[in-house]
């Protein structure tokens, strides 16, 4: 008896690892799958985001933008960041960065100049000769896009139609 209790699960171990290892050289090929293939993240250091608290309007706006970002944007891969939100993203090196729900940029008044792109309104601050910071002031929450100013605008135009799809429209609030 208690050499069929130990013979048994060994013969089927054995059966198993046969098919496994000796496999049958004529079984069904792999499905094959079309489709995007999918990509991984940028293999860069994590990344520092500062941002701002959230917000109820952060909260309410920024996860369904959040969750459609695309894996690689303008040819710059994704990369892991390390924020106190969810709110935070970024691609490539230098870093395209990503911010929802940010604070209203401290530059935009009432008679900023704007860049339309694909329906968002843009404030641009290009203070910084290497990074451009891009803020789309036009909808429920404030959206932050810091691009190395050798990509120009390329990521805020890749942005637009999914900016446009998730975060609600909203009248202009510049400062005094």
């Amino acid at each position: 008896m208690l050499l069929t209790a130990i013979a048994v699960p060994l013969l089927v171990v054995l059966l198993v690892l046969v098919n496994v290892v000796g496999g049958d050289e004529e079984s069904d090929p792999p499905a094959e799958v079309e489709g995007p293939a999918s990509t991984a993240r940028a293999d860069l250091p994590v990344l520092e985001v500062p941002v701002p608290p959230v917000t109820p309007e952060a909260d309410a706006a920024c996860p369904a933008f959040m969750t459609d970002l695309p894996i690689e944007l303008v040819g710059e891969q994704s990369r892991r960041v390390r924020s106190d939100t969810p709110y935070a993203y970024a691609w490539g090196e230098p870093p395209i960065v990503l911010r929802c729900g940010v604070d209203r940029p401290a530059g935009f008044v009432r008679d900023s100049p704007l860049i339309q792109l694909d329906a968002v309104q843009w404030f641009v601050d290009d203070s910084d000769p290497d990074v451009y910071v891009w803020t789309a002031v036009d909808r429920a929450v404030y959206l932050e896009l810091s691009i190395p100013s050798s990509l120009g605008s390329e990521a805020a135009i890749a942005l637009g139609p999914l900016i446009t799809a998730t975060l609600p429209v909203q009248e202009l609030r510049p400062g005094g």
